[in-house]
């Protein structure tokens, strides 16, 4: 059995509090430098413990997506490559689809009590 206390205090709810606070906060490896994403206690495949809450730029590139058409409405779930490296399921607001490599920006909503990030088109100069 679990603690609650020690699950209150985790990384996941530590990004919820950024996030709860207006910043979209990912994990970096103080050693190695490593960007990573969904937040965790150590690095995937090496670890490593030593990761520091940093802000995200927020910008990034579609590296997939898909449409889901319901009777009543249609939205998309995409999977976003930060600028940093990890990538993130997510949606892109006000569009139905986006082609592969469309440069997006993070936006923190809140839809009910828990906020999260979505993405948003970000147009590039022409």
């Amino acid at each position: 059995m679990t603690s609650t206390a020690a699950s209150d205090n985790g990384p996941e709810a530590q990004y919820r509090e950024h996030l709860r606070a207006g910043r979209f906060m990912i994990q970096r490896s103080r050693s190695t430098g490593r960007y990573i994403f969904y937040p965790r206690v150590a690095v995937p495949e090496t670890g490593e413990t030593d990761l520091a809450w940093v802000a995200a730029a927020g910008t990034g590139i579609v590296h997939a997506i898909t449409v889901n058409r319901g009777r009543d409405e249609s939205y998309n779930v995409a999977l976003v490559e930060l600028d940093e490296g990890p990538r993130l399921m997510s949606r892109i607001d006000g569009v139905e689809s986006v082609a592969i490599g469309t440069r997006v920006m993070a936006r923190i909503v809140a839809e009910g009590d828990e906020p999260f990030v979505v993405f948003d088109v970000l147009k590039e100069p022409e």
